[in-house]
């Protein structure tokens, strides 16, 4: 969870919206966060719609090769790719799928 100066929330809000709901692949939800000091905060969470066009029904190993060479609107894909399963794994946040299409990618892409 990042929590956002209450200043600031509403244009926050707008930025995550404009980059999160731009295709309608996800859907905006708030629900209750458990905190690990035992509080419970209302947070934001976009949830990808499964029943959406985009949503991807591949294998990990058809997804890794997609990643690979995919460079969208934000940059390259398997940077987004290797930063998301690198800050999860800070986080302490286990992923196995996400960790093995990180290393598929990094072999596929040269930069294991």
């Amino acid at each position: 969870a990042l929590r956002v100066d209450e200043t600031a929330a509403e244009h926050v809000l707008q930025e995550l919206r404009a980059r999160e709901l731009i295709s309608s692949a996800y859907v905006e939800k708030w629900v209750d966060l458990p905190l690990a000091d035992g509080r419970i905060v209302r947070a934001v969470t976009y949830v990808v719609d499964r029943d959406h066009a985009q949503y991807c029904r591949y294998g990990l190993d058809q997804q890794a090769q997609i990643i690979a060479g995919a460079v969208g609107g934000r940059g390259p894909n398997p940077e987004y790719l290797f930063k998301t399963a690198e800050m999860l794994h800070d986080l302490g946040i286990p992923d196995p799928q996400l960790d093995y299409l990180a290393e598929k990618v990094a072999n596929l892409t040269n930069c294991a």
